[in-house]
């Protein structure tokens, strides 16, 4: 006979009247002792103390509540139904297996019903489901209160990370109408390297050689790209060929980037709290960061009117600072960055903002995201200048989509001099066809 079926057997006649295991089936027989255990505990979940004192006080709970239920169990059946209540409680109930598993870069919960992962770049199905709404929105509650947030009907939105660094996103009720949605995009422990995007056909070794010689001689290179394309995995490979004896600042939402050098400052914006006070932008992360003596500023995503501040940061002696930003295009990715320019509230007109981008930007690359789920770059663009009212630009490495390879275009960047006059000299042969 089954755990399931004996449960169902049990009678209430020799018992006290409140019985948890009053209930058809072992999902919901978990349900009710998860619900007694938050009743007994509460808060204390959710404080802040170590992962050992708090995994042992569930655990002699939820021992302590099976036994007073006097369910037909064998030891070995208590044992494992501790264990895994105690999982769904602490952790991050079914969807904590995916994340676990590093073949998975992405774990999608639309509500309750549906939870959808990305392997090898394609989204599947699974059949994993959480056990109702409140069990959802108390996985949720440990992940944004592990990093000082919080998500309720006032505050419906807010994006969070892991201990490892994957990003979380959450949007709950009332505006999301088929119940809390969960998106995680998962980083590896270890951040990938120029070598092994080389080898997944990224981009090409001549193209990192370029561009790390790019980030060593202190080009301001911003890149753009959709949703998904790798921009951020990219960022950190970048990051990697800043010089180790440099100091540096990363500006982010939630903060993300690995960055392997010793001297680095990482700042994170902060939400208002409950009564709407105590907001900290990534703006003005960005102008603290000007007077901590940086020598490099990276700024995780520029989304607002930040993109000011990146820019004069870029103009004044800052050389050497990265970013990304979301566009179609690396021509698009210009466009909206003097679009979050004319966000900061000042009347600027759009050829003193195009003169600021033009002067502060040296490179723009742009990644794609392919049908089989590969992400490459398909552009390397050099920011020239300004011609009339129209910033200038020239692709050096482009995506040939018929050979479905990066290859150069013929054009000797004007960069090149400069690197060259900074002791990078580039392999001959570079830029040629």
């Amino acid at each position: 006979m089954s755990l399931s079926e004996r449960l169902n057997e049990v009678d209430g006649a020799d018992k006290p009247q409140r019985h948890l295991v009053q209930v058809d089936g072992l999902s919901e027989f978990k349900v009710a002792i998860s619900n007694e255990l938050f009743e007994r505990l509460g808060q204390r979940l959710f404080e802040t103390q170590s992962q050992e004192r708090l995994h042992a006080t569930v655990v002699e709970e939820i021992r302590s509540i099976i036994a007073a239920e006097e369910a037909p169990l064998t030891d070995e059946e208590r044992h494992r139904l501790t264990l895994e209540i105690a999982r769904d409680v602490m952790g991050y109930g079914p969807i904590e297996k995916f994340l676990d598993d590093e073949s998975v870069s992405e774990v999608m919960v639309n509500g309750t019903s549906f939870i959808y992962i990305e392997q090898d770049g394609r989204i599947t199905a699974t059949n994993a489901r959480f056990i109702s709404e409140e069990h959802l929105r108390r996985v949720i509650d440990r992940i944004v209160s592990q990093v000082g947030r919080r998500v309720d009907e006032s505050s419906p939105m807010v994006d969070a990370r892991l201990p490892d660094g994957s990003r979380v996103n959450v949007i709950v009720p009332p505006l999301s109408l088929d119940g809390s949605i969960l998106t995680i995009r998962k980083f590896a422990e270890d951040p990938f390297e120029a070598a092994e995007l080389v080898e997944m056909g990224t981009f090409t070794p001549q193209v990192s050689a370029v561009l790390a010689a790019a980030v060593e001689g202190g080009l301001n290179i911003l890149v753009s790209g959709g949703t998904g394309t790798g921009k951020t995995t990219f960022l950190n490979v970048l990051s990697s060929f800043v010089p180790r004896d440099e100091r540096i600042v990363t500006i982010e939402d939630a903060v993300e980037l690995q960055l392997r050098q010793d001297h680095v400052i990482r700042l994170e914006a902060r939400p208002a709290n409950v009564e709407g006070a105590g907001e900290i932008t990534i703006r003005d992360l960005v102008r603290n960061s000007l007077r901590m003596r940086p020598d490099r500023i990276i700024v995780g995503e520029v989304r607002g009117s930040e993109a000011l501040d990146m820019l004069q940061a870029m103009n004044t002696g800052h050389d050497g600072s990265l970013s990304t930003v979301h566009a179609n295009s690396p021509r698009d990715a210009l466009a909206r960055v003097e679009t979050m320019v004319l966000m900061a509230g000042f009347d600027l007109p759009s050829r003193a903002i195009r003169e600021q981008i033009a002067s502060a930007l040296n490179l723009v690359v742009h990644m794609e995201r392919l049908r089989d789920g590969r992400r490459v770059i398909s552009n390397v663009s050099e920011v020239l200048g300004m011609e009339r009212d129209v910033i200038t630009m020239q692709d050096v490495f482009k995506y040939d989509w018929n050979e479905q390879r990066l290859v150069a275009t013929g054009i000797r960047p004007e960069f090149d001099a400069k690197l060259h006059g900074r002791g990078l000299a580039l392999p001959s042969g570079v830029f040629e066809q």
